[in-house]
């Protein structure tokens, strides 16, 4: 056992550390540019019906999800802009009073709830949107030799540090380690936990039999898993060591390996199947581990469960960057995506090439209700495309500009 006092010295160190970081200090002077620009509804981009049935759907979980906040507590911790769960509550109980409506009656009630506003980072309204899905692996409650890769608990040793209770400015910031005599030191990285160095602990919920598809899986954060017997079991996030988040598909460019406009998870997953005797080191640059946790609690219809803790909606569920924007928030997204074979097979006219990608454009209602360790920034977002093949094919290859406006109860309104 670690005494709290020497937990103590452990964050005093930290935080001085952390204090002294001129990268942290540009960052959050960056976060100091945050902006909201009201405009006029007139103004949104393509703002049509199409798909709001389902976007308020998924609003209704979020509104499930809100009742159970303390009414007073902020929406984002540091942005009173987006106000209290209070100021939420009655756009969300006139919600969750809806019954089933058309794509035309969803949209006014969100065009007669809410205000929007651009997000902006200073005067810059673009970032960088990509897609995400739920992946499906094989495995076996019992390691063989063909199921031998496990997907792991949180181990008991995995020791989380809210760095806000400490000090307000690092509000939304978080460490992991562990207690090494009286110090707090990093987690263990990739490559030690791939090696074996928590075997023995009973911490494996089931075994894969691809390390890649286990790599893969970590980077979406949750999946399904189709044992033996045909029977199903889904996984989510559950925690991560804490090590930081590298991505090897820039590594793989830097290398010479794979060309910047070809980048996408098929060519990664190409390239691993191309070299099986450098996948590994790969990996492991991607310092990186997530841990799962087993979820008896959902449908196989629904979607997997995002950070807001309610199930995703294929198509309308973004994962945003949680210290700029609140989960719960409808956003109108205004980006590109992938064509698929079968829609250029068919005759789609591609609305423009991105890196030689046929594309779409994508014009929709989305709401805020995930995060992820690559999600950094205002203007930032990940779709999330579902389960299934041509999810799997959108989400790889997506890699899109673009902008969203994010819809604030009227009441908050200046």
């Amino acid at each position: 056992m670690y005494s709290r006092f020497c937990l103590g010295l452990c964050l005093i160190t930290v935080l001085s550390v952390i204090g002294c970081s001129s990268s942290d200090e540009a960052q959050r002077e960056a976060e100091a540019t945050f902006s909201l620009q009201p405009i006029e509804p007139r103004q949104l981009d393509g703002w049509r019906p199409t798909g709001a049935a389902r976007a308020l759907q998924a609003f209704q979980r979020s509104c499930d999800a809100l009742r159970d906040r303390p009414s007073d507590a902020r929406m984002v911790p540091d942005r009173p802009v987006f106000g209290t769960t209070e100021d939420w509550m009655p756009v969300c109980e006139k919600a969750l009073s809806l019954p089933d409506t058309s794509n035309a009656e969803a949209q006014r009630f969100f065009s007669r709830s809410f205000r929007p506003y651009h997000v902006a980072m200073g005067k810059d309204r673009d970032g960088l949107f990509t897609g995400y899905y739920e992946p499906q692996l094989r495995g076996a409650r019992t390691k063989s030799s063909v199921f031998s890769e496990p997907l792991h608990r949180p181990p008991t040793d995995l020791i989380r540090i809210h760095l806000g209770d400490f000090r307000s400015s690092l509000d939304g910031e978080r460490l992991f380690g562990r207690v090494e005599g009286n110090r707090l030191v990093p987690y263990y990285e990739r490559e030690k936990i791939e090696e074996g160095i928590l075997e023995g602990r009973g911490l494996e919920i089931v075994y894969v039999d691809s390390r890649v598809d286990k790599f893969f899986l970590q980077i979406q954060g949750s999946g399904r898993v189709i044992l033996p017997d045909s029977s199903l079991i889904r996984v989510g996030y559950a925690a991560a060591n804490g090590q930081p988040y590298r991505a090897i598909g820039r590594d793989l460019i830097q290398m010479g390996e794979v060309a910047r406009e070809d980048m996408s998870m098929q060519a990664i997953r190409q390239w691993m199947a191309d070299h099986p005797e450098r996948a590994e080191d790969l990996m492991n640059r991607n310092r990186s581990y997530v841990f799962f946790q087993e979820r008896t609690d959902l449908d196989a219809r629904e979607g997997p469960i995002g950070a807001q803790g309610v199930p995703l909606t294929a198509g309308h569920s973004l994962a945003v960057d949680s210290r700029f924007l609140p989960y719960g928030a409808p956003l109108w997204l205004s980006s590109y995506r992938p064509l698929t074979e079968d829609e250029l097979s068919a005759g789609a006219t591609p609305a423009d090439t991105i890196d030689g990608t046929p594309v779409a454009r994508l014009r929709r209602l989305m709401i805020a209700q995930d995060t992820g360790g690559a999600i950094r920034g205002a203007v930032r977002g990940d779709v999330f495309w579902g389960a299934g093949e041509r999810a799997a094919d959108v989400a790889g290859r997506m890699k899109s500009p673009g902008s969203y406006v994010v819809f604030l109860p009227a009441s908050l309104a200046p």
